[in-house]
This record gives structure tokens, C-alpha cells and sequence, in this order.
């Protein structure tokens, strides 16, 4: 289906609007038509008759300048007032549909597909494109039609004047029409390819703007501005190549529009000088030339930038084309009533069909309310084999059950909505600390917010803060220290309170003393639930009911830290060696 069809689909709803709108839009084109014949009926009937006395010809032309003020003093405006009105209300609501229907596209894509595209790319075909469009409903499905709608009306009643000069006023169509097919087929590839340079500079600005503090702390603002001017001269460059060509059309179709009413002047001069021809039409028939060619430099304007919305259209719809990773199964049940026990069953994972495995044949077994710290060198795959378990990811090969049902047998949302996860880096938004403890379980009442706050060891400090819980924390959480952000975010967690938690890597961004005291917070959060916790400090984890080492996407060595520290295998010299480390920054 192409792009236009499936924006018509968003377009069906409001098709009476339009149509109404396009009905209005008709009667306010069609008033102006009016003043040709009024022209020629003051020059031939009022003015040149003179059969009429001085005081008749000053009657009439009262009379009917009379009349013309009340149609276009006061029919007109409200008839224009409602055509604008009705077109910006209809092009709006079909673009909020569209953006609706977006966004809730981006909260069904992947972990895997945000890991491979920029956020900036998002936004832009997001914000930008999608604007674009709004074009399309406007000049395509409305001004078009009353352009249209006004040459045709105009070409009547010049035919009723004069059909020889009517068909010397069209002569130039054809040509014109060639002129739009030739110079307008390739402009929506140009177009396209400068909104997609556009897009990448959009992104490229977002990232620079996110990582601020990185080019300042390192001082590269100079190479930093070199690498946005090569983003930028490439969008200059197809921006250029885009102009040059839409010029090139315009300035084509332009004469064409301006050598027609050349050969009406002419052609209906001679008429009149023959005495085949009143003045009067003659001087209606030029009025109507305008009425007629300005509509069609109107269709030249419409035609670029609806080939623009076109190229938009185009950007939109393959991003809604973009595959789910993770899909509901159509038997899918909701996970509900959920006890905790897991299952790795010869669970296998890779990112990529044609990458190595990142984990290789886990078999691990979990139950209720246990805690299991998953510890190993970095990018020996723990945090991955966590991610599994909301699928984040789905296995590669084998299974993983929750209270022995496959949990790819249950729909996902429902899934998630039994895990907490706190990550290393746990992103806030800007609002206030209220609403992004209100995560956890929006439309909660303070009383358990207040709860929740204190169950995380923030309740404290979120009072001393200037506004308290309605201060604005900013973007990603930039007014609160790493400590204070992971108590708010463990906070919404204990509002969830969800009977699956997942601590990955909590606290290993954390000085010691922050680290001490949220990790009072998380053992009483992990209390009575089944907990996975990805550590990195060896010493945070030494209460957890096993200790699963993993080494290279495999299980190395399962136990609790006694039976693991009197086995004396790599645990054991991995603790040793954190301990060494811990001793040595102490005494310094």
C-alpha cells in the first residue's frame, strides 16, 4: 500500500469535515468571480450606455456597489473565517492521530532497535515529518479541489463570454501540464533526501546537547564544532540541490503562466478594434485571466510543497513499518498471581543471528522469594541474562519459565508488570519527584508515596529539598545526586511492589557511603520476593541465598558465598582480589 493510501486511512474519519470544508471553501472562491462581469457590466451597461441619463448611470452603479458590499462585507468574512477554521481544526486532528498512533509505536519497539537508532532520528520523523504532512490536507485534499473548482467555474462563464478567446486563455494547459509532470517527478526524491540530512543533523544536535559535560570536561569545543559544520554542509548541500531543481520548475511554469494573458491582451485587442468584441468583456476576460492563471501558480506552490509532505509521508511510514522484536503470541494470556519461581531451561542468547552467543546453554533454577546475585568479570553476560527475564530480549534458544509457563506464553505487558527492575543508571524525568515515583503505580495516593519514600531511605531528603516532592528534578534527573536518584527510583519500585525484582547494578555507581545505606533500602525491598541482583562488589552480595559466577556466557560456579569462598575456585580469587583493592583505597 502506498504512503498516500495509508495516510488516507487517518484522513477517513474526518472526511465529511472536508468535505464541508471544500464546499465552503467553494462558495468563498466563487464570490470573487463575481467582479469580471461586474466590470463588464459597469463598462457596458452603466459607463458606455448611452441611452442611460448621468443621473440613471449614478443610480445603477450606486445599486449595485450597494450590493457588492453587503456580499463582501458581510457574507464573505464569517464564509472565510469558517474555511480557515474548519481546514487548521481538521489537518490538526489528523496530525494528533498520527503522532498518537507513533508514539505508541516507539513504546512497543525494542531494546534492540533504540540500542541501533539515534533518539534524534525518532524525534524528527516524529515532530518534523509528520508537520509536514499537515500540507497534504491542506493544499491536497482542500485547496487543490477549489483551486481546481475556481479555474473550472472561471473557464464557464468565460465560455459564456466568448468561447474563441476561452480556448486562446487555455491554450498553454498542455504545456503547463507537461512542465508539472517533468520538473515535479524528481523533486520528491530531493526532498526526501534533505529531510533525511535534516534529520541526521536533529540527531546529531541531540546527542552533542545530551553530552555537554563530556566536550567541555575533555575541551574538544573546536573539534566538536568541526564535526556538527560536516552534518550541517551536508544538509546545506541537499537543501541547495532541492532549491536549485524547485527553481528551476518555478521559473519554467511561471513563464508559461505569464505569456498566456500576453496572448488573451492581444488576441482580444484585435477582437475589439474588429468590432467582434465589447470592451466591457474584453476587460472581463483579462479579470478572469488573473482568476484563472492564479489558481495555477497556486497548484505550482501546492505541488512543491506536497511533493514535500509526499517525501514526509514516505519517512513516517517506514518508521511505522519498523518489525517488533518481541510480540505478543496470539494465545497469549495475562500473567497474573504470580508466586516467582523461575526457570533457565538451556537458555542460549545472541543480539544478532550472526553474532557469537552472548550467553551459552544457561541452566538455573530459582525459587520463590530467593535472592540470586549474579557476579563475573563485565560483559561476561549477567546483565543480559536479566534482561531476559522481562523480556527485554527474547532467548535465542531454550526457555524461561515463570511458575513453569513459558513466559513468552504470557503477554508481556502483563509480564513486566511483575518485575521491578533498578538499573546502575536510572533515568528520571524532568517532572517533579512525585510523578516519577508515581511510575511505580500512577494515581496512587500520597499516603503510599510517602511509604514508598520512606520503605527507600528518601523520604528524608526529598523534605529538605526546596519544594519537597513537587520539586522539578530535571532532565534525567540532573538536580539530585547518583545516591538521591537511586532512592527515588527504588522508591517507585516499593510502590510497585511487584513480586519479581531485578537489581542490576544498583549501587555500583555509588561512593561507599551512599552504597551502605541504599543497600538497606534494597535488602528490605528483596524481602519476601525473588530477587536477581547483578553485582559488582562482592561484599554487597555475600547475603544472597546463591552466588552464580559467570564466565563468558556460561554458568562457572553456583553456591553460597561460604560454600563458593571454601571451594576456593575463580569466586574465591575474584573476592580476594576486590578485598585487596577495598584494604589498599582505605588506607589511603
Amino acid at each position: 500500500m502506498s504512503s498516500i493510501r495509508r495516510y488516507l486511512q487517518f484522513v477517513k474519519p474526518y472526511r465529511l469535515q472536508i468535505i464541508g470544508t471544500v464546499i465552503i471553501g467553494v462558495i468563498k472562491f466563487s464570490i470573487p468571480l463575481i467582479i469580471p462581469l461586474l466590470i463588464k457590466y459597469v463598462v457596458d451597461n452603466i459607463v458606455g450606455n448611452h441611452a442611460l441619463s448621468h443621473d440613471e448611470k449614478i443610480n445603477k452603479l450606486m445599486l449595485i456597489m450597494g450590493v457588492m458590499l453587503v456580499v463582501f462585507v458581510f457574507l464573505r468574512p464569517p464564509i472565510e473565517y469558517y474555511r480557515q477554521y474548519f481546514a487548521q481544526w481538521t489537518s490538526s486532528k489528523i496530525l494528533y492521530d498520527i503522532r498518537d498512533t507513533c508514539f505508541s509505536h516507539i513504546q512497543k519497539l525494542s531494546f534492540k532497535y533504540y540500542s541501533n537508532t539515534r533518539a534524534g532520528e525518532i524525534i524528527s520523523r516524529v515532530i518534523n515529518d509528520v508537520e509536514q504532512t499537515k500540507t497534504f490536507v491542506i493544499s491536497g485534499l482542500m485547496n487543490l479541489w477549489l483551486d481546481i473548482a475556481t479555474i473550472i467555474l472561471a473557464i464557464i462563464l468565460m465560455f459564456s463570454m466568448n468561447a474563441k478567446l476561452t480556448l486562446v486563455s487555455i491554450l498553454l494547459f498542455p504545456l503547463y501540464a507537461f512542465s508539472v509532470r517533468y520538473f515535479f517527478g524528481n523533486l520528491r526524491k530531493l526532498t526526501r533526501s534533505r529531510s533525511q540530512a535534516l534529520a541526521e543533523v536533529q540527531s546529531y544536535l541531540h546527542e552533542r546537547v545530551q553530552g555537554m559535560p563530556v566536550i567541555k570536561s575533555f575541551a574538544i569545543e573546536e573539534y566538536e564544532q568541526g564535526q556538527f559544520d560536516k552534518q550541517n554542509r551536508n544538509f546545506l548541500e541537499k537543501a541547495l540541490q532541492h532549491t536549485s531543481w524547485n527553481a528551476k520548475s518555478f521559473s519554467v511554469v511561471n513563464t508559461i503562466t505569464d505569456i498566456a494573458p500576453l496572448l488573451v491582451i492581444g488576441y482580444s485587442g484585435y477582437l475589439v478594434i474588429q468590432h467582434q468584441l465589447s470592451l466591457g468583456t474584453m476587460v472581463a476576460f483579462f479579470a478572469y485571466i488573473d482568476k484563472l492563471y492564479n489558481p495555477l501558480r497556486r497548484l505550482i506552490n501546492s505541488s512543491t510543497t506536497i511533493t514535500q509532505s509526499f517525501a514526509s509521508m514516505d519517512r513516517v511510514f517506514e518508521f511505522l513499518d519498523e518489525k517488533y522484536d518481541i510480540v505478543d503470541d496470539p494465545k497469549a494470556r495475562v500473567c497474573s498471581n504470580v508466586k516467582g519461581d523461575i526457570s533457565f531451561e538451556n537458555v542460549s542468547f545472541s543480539y544478532d543471528k550472526n553474532e557469537e552467543m552472548v550467553l551459552k546453554d544457561i541452566q538455573l533454577d530459582v525459587k520463590k522469594g530467593e535472592t540470586i546475585a549474579l557476579v563475573g568479570m563485565s560483559g561476561g553476560g549477567k546483565s543480559t541474562l536479566v534482561s531476559l527475564i522481562p523480556r527485554f530480549y527474547d532467548v535465542t534458544k531454550g526457555r524461561i519459565t515463570l511458575d513453569g509457563v513459558d513466559i513468552r506464553q504470557f503477554k508481556v505487558q502483563t509480564l513486566r508488570d511483575k518485575i521491578g527492575v533498578v538499573f546502575q543508571d536510572n533515568i528520571l524525568f524532568s517532572e517533579s519527584v512525585r510523578d516519577n515515583i508515581l511510575l511505580g503505580k500512577p494515581g496512587a495516593p500520597d499516603e503510599e508515596v510517602y511509604r514508598a519514600a520512606k520503605a527507600a531511605n528518601a523520604h528524608e531528603f526529598i523534605l529538605n529539598l526546596s519544594d519537597g516532592y513537587n520539586t522539578k528534578v530535571g532532565e534525567r534527573g540532573v538536580k539530585l545526586s547518583g545516591g538521591q536518584k537511586q532512592r527515588v527510583a527504588i522508591a517507585r519500585v516499593f510502590l510497585k511492589n511487584p513480586p519479581i525484582l531485578i537489581l542490576d547494578e544498583a549501587t555500583s555507581a555509588l561512593d561507599l557511603e551512599s552504597e551502605h545505606s541504599i543497600q538497606e533500602s534494597l535488602e528490605e525491598l528483596a524481602k519476601d520476593r525473588t530477587t536477581f541482583i547483578v553485582a559488582h562488589r562482592l561484599s554487597t552480595i555475600t547475603h544472597a541465598n546463591r552466588i552464580v559466577l559467570i564466565e563468558h556466557g556460561q554458568i562457572v560456579e553456583v553456591g553460597t558465598h561460604d560454600e563458593l569462598m571454601t571451594k576456593k575456585g575463580n569466586y574465591y580469587k575474584l573476592f580476594q582480589v576486590q578485598q585487596l583493592e577495598q584494604t589498599k583505597t582505605e588506607a589511603e
